[in-house]
């Protein structure tokens, strides 16, 4: 059975000859999700419509039977996706002003749903949350807590990314741990609490940004998603992944600016001339921020349980003349390293809504 958070698949199911007062009784009892609606399979368990309360209220207004079987009254012509394992756009879905999207498998059986109110996109990705470093710079916070599992407004900072990537449709999730790594595991458990799977990877030794991704035997989806835990951002993982497809890249980065302002002016020369000058300039550049997502035929370069760090890769792929395209984020972005990164985002959380 398929558990969602504070839901379980089959309380949204009903069996075409079950009746309005028993759908009514189901209805009311859902909880987890943002619309009260039903599916409605036949003895097959293939599904045949959707049932909400207001197929419900013209059923009643057009005869007021209660015990008239719902796979009468219930929308035969409802919107449904089928299980690929790819990328699903959910744009055409939302200009139908679908709330609750159905996912079924090859026989028209429910294998899960996609609520539009909790979930932004789709997307094909296993992902991998380094979250083992000691977090020294945070020194004494976290004597005590792992840096990851320091609280940003009402939960801890890698919740605020697990949530996210949950909302882009990610489904498996490992976490990279070491240093006090127990406690993330203690509070995540495996994840379905969330609707989710997570999978711990114990580093016996510091492995660098990337070492991890040696470490699991088998990722199951094309792409991989990796991303240091300690970040606070809302960043577009969809974006990112399209443009990582779009372009045919083997490896995506997000980027973040960075402003340099220059207090002089900036001379141009041609051997000692000068040829022009600047009067204070700015200069931006754009700066790892600390997300990727990768082909999964680059994990088998990483050496097998050694010391490697995502910018090692990062640099192998460019001088073998591999594509790697980066995609700005265009929201906020706040890497915690250090007490002044920690205050910054305590600070700013308190003004999302």
């Amino acid at each position: 059975m398929i558990y969602y958070k504070n839901m379980k698949l089959s309380d949204i199911l009903i069996l075409e000859d079950e009746t309005i007062f028993e759908a009514l009784n189901k209805l009311n009892k859902i909880r987890g999700i943002s619309r009260l609606i039903l599916f409605v399979q036949n003895d097959r368990e293939e599904l045949i419509g959707s049932l909400t309360d207001g197929d419900i209220r013209r059923s009643l207004a057009l005869d007021g039977d209660i015990n008239k079987p719902v796979g009468v009254i219930c929308n035969k012509n409802f919107c449904y996706t089928e299980e690929t394992g790819g990328y699903i756009d959910l744009k055409k879905y939302r200009k139908k002003n679908i709330k609750i999207l159905p996912v079924l498998d090859g026989q028209q059986k429910l294998k899960r749903i996609i609520d539009f109110e909790k979930q932004n996109a789709e997307l094909p990705l296993e992902c991998m949350i380094m979250a083992g470093g000691r977090g020294k710079r945070l020194s004494p916070l976290t004597d005590t807590i792992p840096k990851p599992m320091l609280p940003l407004g009402e939960k801890p900072i890698i919740e605020h990314n697990i949530d996210r990537l949950i909302s882009f449709g990610i489904q498996k999730i490992y976490i990279s741990v070491k240093y006090l790594g127990d406690q993330i595991k203690e509070y995540f458990g495996d994840g379905s609490s969330k609707g989710i799977s997570i999978e711990y990877i114990w580093e016996d030794k510091a492995l660098g940004t990337a070492g991890a991704l040696s470490l699991v035997e088998q990722f199951k989806t094309d792409h991989v998603l990796l991303m240091n835990s300690d970040l606070f951002t809302d960043v577009d993982f969809e974006d990112l992944y399209l443009d990582l497809v779009n372009q045919d890249a083997d490896m995506a980065v997000a980027s973040t600016e960075y402003k340099v302002d220059v207090p002089y002016a900036v001379f141009e020369t041609k051997e000692d001339a000068v040829v022009a000058f600047k009067e204070k300039p700015s200069y931006v550049y754009h700066s790892n921020a600390g997300i990727y997502i990768l082909k999964k035929e680059l994990v088998h370069r990483i050496p097998k349980n050694e010391f490697y760090d995502i910018t090692d890769l990062m640099d192998n792929l460019v001088n073998e003349g591999g594509k790697l395209v980066h995609n700005p984020i265009t929201g906020f972005w706040i890497d915690i390293g250090s007490p002044v990164d920690y205050k910054q985002a305590q600070e700013f959380i308190k003004h999302l809504k």
